[in-house]
């Protein structure tokens, strides 16, 4: 499985078959500029600019905004309700978790989770191969949450997402206190929007940073 990052909470899946799955694309008003994608479906974890504008995508393709059961070209999509906040969604209403089952794997995308989610919540989950995962607080969960997170769900791999980074103009945490919380892991930066994951390399207690696709470094691998 591909997993490029975009920025912001915005990643494409591409599985072995080439299905592509594109989640939480944003408005050009957060710093970054999405380029035109093409993909089979669209995850939205809630409905907020900086994550529901698909105006970006181009091909004809299957949105999917709630929890729920979803299948598209062999992919299994299950969405599971959570909080956006830590008073039951009453400031910032709901967000909505995607698991993809791609490839051999389970990933988890949180969205904009607001608060560590309840055991049942995490019994439903179930087990998980990859873990995107806010870090930047503010509107999210932080550093020490996201950490306390993955060492509930135990997922072999985590990808932070939804923190500082150069180009983007909304005041959120930075990576460091993260990378900071998470030193006894093995972490990789990686000097690239894109990483490729196998079930055989995963390992455990990984964490993969990715830097956000830039268009004129990156433009020729779209």
């Amino acid at each position: 499985m591909k997993i490029r990052w975009y920025g912001h909470s915005c990643f494409m899946l591409e599985d072995g078959n080439g299905v592509r799955i594109l989640t939480d694309p944003y408005g050009s008003h957060i710093g970054y500029e999405l380029p035109e994608l093409r993909a089979d479906g669209v995850t939205i974890s809630h409905e907020h600019s900086d994550h529901n504008n698909i105006s970006p995508v181009i091909s004809n393709t299957t949105i999917i905004r709630s929890p729920g059961e979803y299948e598209i070209k062999g992919v299994r999509i299950i969405g599971i309700e959570t909080d956006h906040d830590s008073v039951g969604g009453a400031i910032r209403d709901k967000n909505t978790m995607f698991i993809y089952e791609m490839d051999g794997m389970r990933v988890l995308h949180c969205g904009d989770l607001g608060v560590i989610p309840p055991q049942e919540i995490i019994d439903a989950v179930g087990h998980i191969d990859v873990m995107m995962v806010p870090i930047g607080a503010i509107y999210t969960i932080d550093d020490l949450e996201a950490r306390e997170l993955a060492n509930i769900i135990k997922p072999k791999v985590v990808i932070p997402m939804h923190y500082k980074t150069p180009k983007l103009k909304m005041e959120l945490c930075t990576l460091a206190p993260f990378v900071d919380a998470a030193r006894d892991c093995r972490i990789h930066n990686i000097n690239d929007c894109e990483c490729t994951i196998q079930p055989i390399s995963l390992g455990e207690d990984r964490v993969i940073v990715l830097r956000p696709f830039d268009a004129e470094r990156d433009e020729d691998k779209e």
